[in-house]
């Protein structure tokens, strides 16, 4: 039996961010690694799915020439041109993270599937192997809800979407959350026609209503069809395609299916009880404010520990972790929710919703601004969505922020650093921004708090 210093389980982002800190140690390392070296990021998440995000944003612009004062023609779509792209941007990270390993004498990269045989102990293959420290980052998988009739079609999720070398025709999507809003707003410029079942009332249900609401129409507005209160109770094949029948009892005829109904942890493959590791009641790896599992030595971090879904959560785990060995101070506890839906126009969002603030007894005072009152958004010609900021009338924090609307995703930095900095808002209101922009305006928005 081979002995480590450290042992990573999985290759999604944290697996970078440890690597970079324990390489320089000198200390011995092995990473395992059954599937794609990279993770779901690197290989059918962030990369490629926001690769082709710019694509269909170029095709969509090219489209509203007439909006800019200039005709591009008819737009025709190469779609394998466009899988190109994106392949070429996606392999040229995993190749790179595994030539890393690869080429790096204290590690060793073991691409097999891996599972726990005691507390310190993984069989990987036909190797047996142990680690002072392990660090199970091992992620999730998608989640297949139980539809009468699914296991007999060839439905696809995310990853196999992404391989898919023909362009569909119409893609039904099962799941309105933020894989389904992403997909079909892209694919529909592509030129496909998309359908989105979703079982809630609205899309993407943790959003508040506003929020899910501008959206839904942003793509109705571009021709996606959307049924929301809906559940796919059957699926068949049928004339070389795929029939959905929803509680309505409407058939929806489409030739691809996509499955976006969310993702569930990979920690049932690793054996955990071997480890000694708990579980909660979805399949997480139970960890406390260090990604400590219990087990003496053994973190799990990123997604399969449940304490967040994103690549920077990873990441940040990984910090957390290596803070931990070398008598850091961060936490979990210590970090603002902040994400981003990749929609165009793109929503970025940190802190509490409305309706989060609300049931937490929070005294609110709300703000809103329509894009369409921001000049750069006027001058862009991107005027759809708005912003909106939260803050707690007794302390005059900012509890969060929602901005959907052009440099969303981007504009939301600034309020996560505000947040963190415990920046009262007043103070926030007085900073001097740039000229023409729309980041400028956000101070300007606190203008209008009124209570909740």
């Amino acid at each position: 039996m081979t002995s480590y210093q450290h042992i990573i389980l999985g290759t999604g982002q944290a697996t970078g961010t440890l690597l970079g800190k324990l390489i320089p140690t000198g200390e011995s390392i092995a990473v395992i690694e059954g599937h794609k070296v990279g993770g779901s990021c690197v290989n059918y998440g962030c990369t490629p799915t926001k690769t082709m995000v710019a694509s269909a944003r170029a095709i969509h612009k090219a489209r509203q020439g007439d909006q800019y004062g200039f005709s591009a023609g008819k737009i025709e779509v190469d779609y394998g041109r466009i899988r190109n792209r994106m392949n070429t941007v996606r392999n040229e990270s995993n190749e790179g993270l595994e030539n890393w390993m690869t080429d790096t004498e204290n590690v060793t990269l073991i691409k097999e599937w891996g599972a726990f045989t005691g507390p310190k102990t993984i069989r990987a293959g036909s190797e047996e192997i142990t680690g002072e420290h392990i660090y199970i980052n091992t992620g999730t998988k998608p989640f297949a809800p139980p539809i009468k009739g699914l296991e007999s079609v060839s439905w696809m999720d995310s990853e196999r979407l992404l391989n898919l070398e023909e362009l569909p025709k119409h893609l039904v999507i099962i799941g309105g959350g933020y894989i389904g809003v992403e997909f079909s707003q892209v694919y529909r410029r592509f030129g496909s026609e998309v359908t989105v079942i979703q079982r809630g009332e609205q899309l993407m249900p943790n959003e508040d209503e506003d929020i899910a609401s501008a959206i839904q129409d942003i793509l109705e507005d571009e021709g996606v069809t959307i049924h929301c209160n809906s559940e796919a109770t059957q699926v068949q094949k049928k004339n070389g395609g795929i029939e959905v029948e929803i509680t309505s009892g409407e058939i929806i005829r489409g030739s691809h299916l996509l499955v976006a109904a969310g993702r569930r942890p990979n920690s049932d493959a690793i054996n955990p009880e071997a480890a000694g590791l708990e579980l909660d009641e979805r399949g997480f790896i139970k960890v406390d404010d260090y990604c400590r599992t219990g087990v003496d030595g053994v973190f799990a971090v990123g997604d399969v520990n449940g304490e967040g879904a994103f690549t920077h959560t990873s990441v940040n785990d990984a910090e957390i972790v290596l803070d931990y060995i070398g008598d850091g101070v961060r936490a979990i506890s210590q970090r603002e929710t902040i994400y981003a839906l990749f929609s165009d126009p793109p929503l970025g969002r940190v802190g509490m919703s409305e309706k989060q603030a609300m049931d937490e007894g929070k005294k609110v005072l709300k703000a809103t601004m329509p894009m369409s009152k921001i000049s750069r958004a006027k001058e862009m010609g991107e005027t759809k969505g708005f912003a909106k900021l939260l803050v707690d009338a007794d302390t005059d924090l900012i509890l969060g922020a929602a901005i959907l609307g052009p440099g969303g995703d981007e504009i939301i930095n600034m309020f996560a650093a505000i947040m963190h900095s415990g920046i009262p808002c007043r103070e926030y209101r007085k900073v001097v921004l740039v000229h023409p922009t729309v980041s400028e305006l956000m101070p300007y928005v606190l203008d209008g708090l009124e209570p909740v």
